[in-house]
């Protein structure tokens, strides 16, 4: 009884702090039921081998509880290997499904049960064999008939009922599985875009990716520990707030040490892009054929488009590296160098754009004072 209570309180403390939707919880659930079930199978052998077992291991509490022991670690190792893919795959198939078809999966299956309830009571009173099997045999069979006609007829059988749904159901998208590098958590920005709908699929943060950020944020660097504590506030939001499950994977190469290493090994075999921020990253991975998604880019493309002979209406802030260069910033940070803007320094004034130059690292627009703004000789 103790040895129960501490398995369930064990449970409700990973449910605490593993989300339900993740599939770390259903591999953990998978190890509870296998280390149970197998427990048991263990103590209840533990009459049949105790008899054959030398001093002092024939005792009557040593053999039970070394046999339950024994078959638990051999269950919990057991059925995640056994039923985790298919319960992997049922969750993924359970969370495209919209609500009214699980609804009217739900009630396929019941009109089904309860068919083979009713047929249930004659079948069994025929001879044996077929008396203690048919009635299970039939209750699979219309559960199945049952689930399956609903699914594909819910519509029909909805509007038979007179029972309206939803204008418009938008079915789910494919969920493709992207990697979180440690960069592009620490930036912040990947939250944002995430909530925004232009990022679809599931979110993995590998383990090593995990350790990496904690390590950052261990840091006894003051600058490093508080970029490192911002990644891990910003998975936190990720995993609250994200429209897209946030899964933390396991998986770690054994046949590389460096991170982007494996990062860009587990994208290989994951057929998955890799969300960075980190230049170097984005250029190896893009030489071996693996999809990177870069916020910096991404931010890059949606700025505002300035063209030569535009105006705009700037704050100075800072002298330019060129004698008599003035610099300013527009909203979303770009650059402005402004000819002849020395004098105004400190000072808001409209400027002509003289050029756009495109880098690696953004977007620099060259601009002069406007003739209204300009000092006389």
């Amino acid at each position: 009884m103790y040895a129960s209570i501490i398995i369930l309180r064990a449970f409700a403390y990973h449910l605490l702090i593993v989300a339900v939707r993740t599939e770390s919880s259903i591999l953990f659930g998978l190890r509870v039921c296998g280390a149970v079930v197998f427990g048991l199978i263990g103590w209840s052998l533990g009459d049949l081998i105790s008899a054959y077992l030398p001093p002092p291991l024939n005792d009557y509490v040593v053999a039970h509880v070394g046999a339950m022991s024994a078959l638990a670690l051999l269950g919990a190792l057991l059925f995640p290997a056994l039923f985790g893919h298919p319960l992997m795959e049922l969750y993924h198939r359970i969370v495209s499904l919209s609500a009214s078809q699980i609804i009217a999966g739900f009630i396929g299956l019941s009109a089904g049960l309860l068919l083979a309830a009713l047929l249930a009571f004659p079948l069994a009173r025929l001879p044996e064999p077929f008396g203690p099997v048919l009635p299970f045999l039939v209750a699979v069979g219309f559960g199945t008939l049952g689930l399956g006609v609903m699914s594909l007829r819910y519509r029909e059988v909805f509007h038979v009922l007179n029972i309206k749904l939803p204008d418009r159901e938008t079915p789910q998208p494919a969920r493709e599985p992207m990697l979180l590098d440690t960069s592009a958590i620490i930036d912040g920005r990947i939250a944002d875009v995430t909530n925004t709908g232009f990022l679809r699929g599931e979110l993995i943060v590998p383990r090593f990716v995990l350790n990496e950020l904690q390590f950052v944020a261990d840091s006894p660097d003051a600058i490093r520990r508080a970029r490192g504590r911002r990644g891990l506030e910003v998975l936190r939001r990720l995993q609250k707030e994200s429209p897209w499950p946030v899964r933390i994977a396991d998986d770690d190469p054994s046949e590389a040490q460096r991170v982007d290493e494996k990062l860009i090994l587990l994208a290989k075999q994951w057929g998955c892009p890799i969300v960075t921020n980190d230049y170097n990253l984005n250029k190896v991975a893009s030489l071996q054929g693996v999809t990177v998604l870069n916020i910096n880019e991404l931010a890059n493309a949606v700025k505002t488009l300035v063209l030569p002979g535009e105006s705009l209406h700037i704050h100075i802030i800072q002298p330019g590296r060129e004698a008599g260069q003035g610099v300013a910033y527009l909203d979303d940070g770009t650059m402005v160098v402004v000819e002849d803007g020395l004098p105004h320094l400190d000072r808001s004034i409209e400027v002509c754009v003289t050029k756009v130059l495109q880098t690696a690292a953004g977007r620099m627009i060259f601009a002069r004072p406007s003739v209204s703004q300009r000092e006389p000789a």
